[in-house]
């Protein structure tokens, strides 16, 4: 007993002592990428109390209030939506923190970038406390959640945008054939892909002997966007290309794709109901992978620098040059310190706080616990909404980047 006493306390020493190392680790540089870390692990959380934590809270009576027991997928979904709520909570105080940081020399820069082991204990805190709310405060905030996922999908667009045009911009660049014909080849398997996936929405979403023009409408409206996208690009007032527009076309139908999937499972013009289980999981699965690689792309690209991922080029003491004098050094440290910023921190907590809330849609397949039935409804028309409007709103966003150029000469882009 003494000894597995002693055991264990070696252990739990040996734990503290690595992740206090891996914290003091985490240098200025490899800040934003420890910020996806913990958004990441939020993620691994969430998806493991999805699995296993209903059992426990069906025994909590604060959670547990109704009248006649809530079915299991109402507890994991709960679960999920608790944990996404304190990794809300978490991103958003540190965005209102981090309002109106212009220069390295404000002192909330270096809460920023260090104090690992506070946050990290901070944020545990929160996300336990977060099991101790009453259910009308999780259910409100996952309605809110719904339109925080909106959002976040128009980041997403504004980060494709920003994607396709700097992979034309760099095929174009090196100005010669093979890259010509490389972009002309993707472009037609962006097409192709486009209105094969329009096959599959008619097939699934507008079956024989219902009265489906609403989806039909949906895919339609698609398909024309596609249409206008490369109409607009290839005029010659515009002179753009060809790739963005085949791109966002694919994107757009994905979007009208997903939205469509969302239709409940008992709108007899939803033809995945009889597959909704293996269509969700998969679904989710892609839905997740996405989220993780956009919000690492927009940790990295947030703002118009990445000096931050690269190595430090001013001189230091001892690398060969005579020892400066110590007020020279002062100076020095001085106006590092003095250096504005490369990108907005609030911004970059933002995009964090979204993206738990759009992770949380994803994990419980955007469904939506109604009052004290305990029922679980799976997506419905709400959800619809959401991602249609935002594969609308791509299309508006991504006509806007061709036009505004040509309307607005003067001013940049």
């Amino acid at each position: 007993m003494w000894a597995a006493s002693c055991l264990a306390s070696c252990c739990a020493a040996c734990a503290c002592d690595a992740c206090r190392t891996v914290v003091s680790g985490i240098s200025r540089r490899s800040a934003r990428i420890a910020y996806c870390g913990l958004f990441a692990l939020s993620l691994v959380v969430s998806w493991i109390l999805r699995e296993v934590a209903a059992p426990l809270m069906e025994k909590l009576p604060w959670i547990n209030t109704f009248k006649n027991a809530p079915s299991r997928e109402w507890f994991e979904t709960d679960a999920v939506l608790r944990v996404s709520m304190g990794n809300f909570l978490f991103f958003t105080i540190l965005s209102l923190m981090m309002v109106g940081v212009k220069n390295q020399k404000d002192p909330r820069d270096n809460i920023h970038h260090g104090g690992w082991m506070m946050k990290i204990i901070c944020w545990c805190i929160l996300v336990i406390f977060m099991f101790f709310l009453p259910n009308d405060i999780i259910s409100f905030y996952e309605a809110m959640s719904k339109f925080g996922s909106g959002f976040f999908l128009l980041i997403q667009v504004v980060l494709l945008l920003d994607f396709v045009h700097g992979w034309n911009d760099k095929w174009v660049g090196y100005d010669e054939q093979f890259w010509y014909i490389a972009l002309f080849v993707v472009s037609l398997v962006c097409y192709v892909a486009t209105f094969a996936f329009s096959g599959l929405l008619f097939h699934f979403f507008t079956p024989s002997g219902q009265d489906c023009g609403l989806n039909t409408f949906f895919i339609v409206m698609t398909l024309i966007c596609a249409f206008i996208f490369a109409i607009v690009a290839l005029h010659p007032a515009i002179n753009g290309s060809i790739l963005p527009a085949s791109v966002i076309s694919l994107y757009c139908m994905y979007l009208c794709y997903s939205g469509l999937a969302s239709e409940p499972r008992d709108y007899e013009c939803n033809g995945l109901h009889k597959h909704s289980r293996a269509v969700s999981t998969s679904t989710m699965t892609l839905g997740l992978l996405t989220t993780v690689l956009s919000v690492v792309y927009s940790a990295v690209r947030a703002g118009s620098s990445t000096t931050l991922l690269s190595p430090p080029s001013s001189p230091r003491a001892g690398s060969g040059k005579p020892l400066l004098p110590l007020d020279k050094v002062d100076e020095h440290e001085e106006k590092e310190k003095s250096k504005p910023v490369t990108y907005s921190y609030s911004f970059f907590h933002i995009i964090f706080s979204l993206a738990s809330m759009y992770s949380a849609m994803l994990l419980t397949g955007w469904s939506t616990s109604v009052g004290e039935s305990g029922k679980l409804v799976d997506v419905g028309w709400p959800s619809v909404g959401v991602r249609i409007i935002t594969g609308w709103a791509t299309a508006a966003l991504y006509i806007w980047s061709l036009l505004a150029p040509v309307m607005f000469p003067d001013r940049e882009f």
